[in-house]
């Protein structure tokens, strides 16, 4: 045989994959003669399809110092590199094989994979295109040429490159699959899971089309199919960072917290370079309330990926969440810093700035959210519940907020609303769905809780929609009061609405307004006939689509028109008492003797959140520190910038700070003990407190009050006129003072009040939890007997 015909036989052996025959009769031609070109670069083309890559480099660099104008040489010593890392030199090859046979189109297209590898996207399309001059039917390259117009953002030419591609080749998977990631880079969700779908169908065993599916799927929100295409990627590909992630986003967004973190560490584990999973993984500890885990999560995130925007964002959510304020707002600056057009970073930063008191901060940054993305609905609730905190603020500005709000988020709504078909039967049992975030130990568990308890299971069939992520003991409680308990994780608002129709809701409650987690949008659908606002805060949420809201004569006085009416659309329907029932729920500490008789001072207190302590109240109490000289104050402030701020403006009205004693939040029991250091309480305006009033009077505390004309301003009036002490309402800033200091030196007065104070709510309708429960119940009556007709 002469060395051509062996050659000619090496190379079929060779094309048809009988590389062990081939190698050897390289080999043979090269102990003949050693210095053959083409049987050196072709042995090196052996050694790297079988992965040994520095052999292949060293052969091809051998034959190409031979033959040196060997484009298909220079071009195959390019794969090699390629495949080792290096790729300059893989590139740099792949134009000399260019510079030798210009109209080399698989070099077109392996020069383009390098370079958008290195990336160099420009380069990159400028190869992918020149392969589409020389082959203007080839789908490789309009596929390869809209994977680097897609790396560089441009969607729309990257999805006409794919289309185009799938044209030439119907069945082509990966086009299908990249087109489905075009897509959905531009929200295009719905398109993107069909063209998923039909590459999958071209090839089941495509575990990457199978992942980005279940990532559109749960963009959806159909969070069970999501789950189920992640699962399926991961069997057939199971040591698959990506797959792991997606598969936890699925199981998170449907609140399995546990084992959504569980899939993010083994993505983890098999990428620890994975900053994206890091972050994932810092979401699920935080809404599974491990919020210390989330920051360490959040933080080596931020170190693999400094300009990780959204990282800087959640790490300062969970500071927040553990009461690190200062902290949160230096991560939610440098958020902004990154992407300053980030709406839910504003939104955030307000967030801080109001719990840090500092409202005027907080309502700009609600505004700069807005303005960076004006559908932002959650940004807008925050920007009307904060502007129920500032004593600047009046009705135009609610009611106007209100009117945009339902505009914006409302209006374009009511092309879904249809007809309820629910019986209008006068004897049947009515169904009360009950909606919030907030079926925990939380103000709004424990209020809910007595009327739940008290509900007249025969006339009234109770349901939960919850979107509780962690619950407690309360969850638990409340949920076996209810006849039908439904997670709402997850779930968006149209597959809601239809489930809440399909349970045949007459009467539809919503007790969140505008507060976090609200689910307004989903009222808007109007999914019940009837529909209430009550308990978010006193007040309505201004939404056409709830008719009435539950408040008393106190709150709403009969007959007046008050800013905090106008601020609202829906009718003020009054309970005959108070618009709230209170229950401690568990076994309080006892009421000790009244501080002030075994003290120097008499002790002022307020243990509300600092939101509601603006500098106008502050000034108030420093008013009432200076007329009772021998007085102090304790009152709530998280540590850090707040409380030297507090300090500050104390100090710069001449009381010493030794007079000003900041307490942090505490768990329950030991905050209720803290009642037991303080005299006479003092209300905020003009949102007053609720909870801490409720908790205040039962620890045996008086709180004295400032009623103003809105709803917000009138609770400390409403509870403390229902237990018949009315007398504590100050008419005025003056008369404040003037209750203050009269109270103050009255020790055997307030010493009387403390010892009975805890009987008389007893005795009151505030705790009378089957009388509130008939008044609601009476209450929803009338509104259903309105609609039914």
């Amino acid at each position: 045989m002469t060395i051509p015909q062996a050659l000619q036989l090496a190379v079929q052996r060779h094309q048809a994959r009988r590389l062990a025959e081939a190698e050897a009769l390289y080999r043979q031609i090269l102990a003949v003669q050693p210095r053959h070109a083409d049987a050196i670069h072709l042995l090196g083309v052996i050694a790297h399809q079988v992965g040994r890559y520095d052999q292949a480099v060293d052969l091809i660099c051998q034959a190409i110092a031979l033959s040196p104008n060997h484009p298909v040489a220079h071009s195959n010593l390019g794969k090699a590199l390629g495949a080792m890392g290096r790729l300059d030199e893989a590139i740099a090859s792949y134009r000399r094989a260019l510079a030798l046979r210009p109209d080399y189109l698989d070099v077109c297209n392996n020069l383009g994979v390098a370079l958008a590898q290195q990336g160099q996207l420009g380069e990159a399309v400028a190869a992918y295109r020149r392969a589409i001059e020389l082959q203007p039917n080839s789908p490789d390259a309009y596929s390869n040429w809209g994977a680097a117009l897609a790396a560089q953002g441009r969607f729309d030419e990257a999805m006409a490159a794919y289309r185009r591609a799938i044209e030439l080749k119907p069945d082509f998977p990966e086009a299908h699959n990249k087109l489905g990631n075009a897509l959905w880079e531009q929200g295009h969700f719905d398109e993107a899971i069909l063209a998923y779908r039909r590459a999958i169908e071209l090839k089941p065993d495509f575990p990457e089309a199978h992942n980005n599916l279940g990532a559109a799927l749960s963009e959806r929100g159909q969070l069970g199919e999501a789950i189920t295409a992640c699962r399926r990627a991961l069997e057939l590909k199971p040591d698959y960072p990506k797959a792991h992630n997606n598969l936890g986003n699925a199981l998170r967004e449907a609140g399995r917290f546990d084992e959504s973190t569980a899939a993010y560490r083994r993505a983890i584990e098999l990428d620890p370079h994975f900053p994206e999973s890091y972050y994932n993984l810092g979401i699920a500890l935080r809404s599974g309330d491990q919020p210390g885990e989330a920051v360490a999560a959040f933080r080596r995130a931020i170190a693999l990926k400094p300009d990780f925007a959204e990282a800087h964002n959640h790490l300062g959510i969970a500071l927040a969440q553990q009461g690190q304020f200062d902290e949160a707002i230096a991560a939610y600056r440098r958020a902004l810093e990154l992407k300053s057009d980030d709406p839910n970073a504003h939104s955030n930063l307000g967030n801080a700035l109001r719990e840090r008191g500092e409202l005027v901060e907080a309502i700009a940054s609600y505004r700069r959210a807005l303005q960076a993305r004006p559908e932002h609905a959650w940004a807008h609730s925050n920007l009307i519940f904060a502007l129920h905190f500032h004593p600047g603020q009046n009705a135009g500005t609610i009611s106007a907020e209100h009117q945009l709000w339902n505009r914006q988020f409302s209006d374009p709504l009511k092309q879904f609303l249809r007809p309820h078909a629910n019986s209008r039967d006068p004897e049947r049992r009515l169904r009360v769905g009950y909606v919030s975030p907030d079926f925990r130990d939380h103000a709004v568990g424990r209020f809910v809780l007595p009327l739940f308890e008290r509900h007249d299971r025969e006339r009234f069939e109770v349901l939960c929609y919850s979107g509780v992520t962690q619950a407690d003991w309360m969850t638990e409680r409340l949920r076996a009061l209810a006849s039908n308990w439904r997670s709402t994780v997850g779930v968006p608002d149209h597959r809601l609405a239809e489930m809440i129709r399909e349970d045949g809701i007459d009467i539809l409650v919503d007790l969140s307004l505008h507060t976090a987690g609200n689910r307004l949008t989903l009222f808007a659908r109007q999914p019940a006939p009837v529909q209430v606002s009550w308990l978010g805060y006193p007040g309505g949420a201004g939404l056409g689509a709830i008719a009435c809201r539950l408040t008393d004569a106190h709150i709403d006085p009969i007959g007046s028109r008050s800013r905090g009416t106008a601020c609202s659309t829906e009718e003020a329907v009054r309970l005959p008492d108070c618009w709230c029932c209170y229950d401690p729920v568990e076994e309080a500490p006892e009421i000790n003797a009244l501080p002030a008789l075994s003290a120097a001072d008499v002790t002022f207190g307020s243990l509300n959140n600092l939101t509601k302590v603006h500098d106008g109240v502050l000034a108030l109490w420093a008013r009432v520190l200076e007329a009772v000289k021998r007085s102090r104050l304790l009152m709530f402030c998280p540590v850090g910038q707040a409380r030297e701020s507090v300090w500050s403006f104390f100090g710069a009205r001449g009381i010493a700070a030794e007079r000003v004693e900041l307490a942090d939040r505490l768990p329950r029991r030991e905050y209720l003990r803290l009642y037991q250091r303080i005299d006479l309480g003092l209300d905020p305006f003009p949102c007053n407190g609720m909870t801490t009033t409720c908790d205040a009077l039962w620890m045996g505390v008086p709180v004295l009050t400032l009623p103003g004309d809105m709803p917000v301003s009138r609770a400390g009036l409403s509870l403390l006129s229902t237990i018949g002490l009315g007398e504590l309402a100050a008419s005025s800033e003056e008369d404040y003072v003037r209750l203050a200091v009269e109270w103050a030196g009255n020790l055997p007065r307030l010493a009387e009040l403390r010892a009975t104070l805890r009987a008389r709510m007893q005795a009151s309708p505030l705790m009378d939890a089957p009388r509130f429960a008939r008044n609601v119940e009476v209450a929803y009556q009338k509104m259903w007997q309105r609609w039914k007709g």
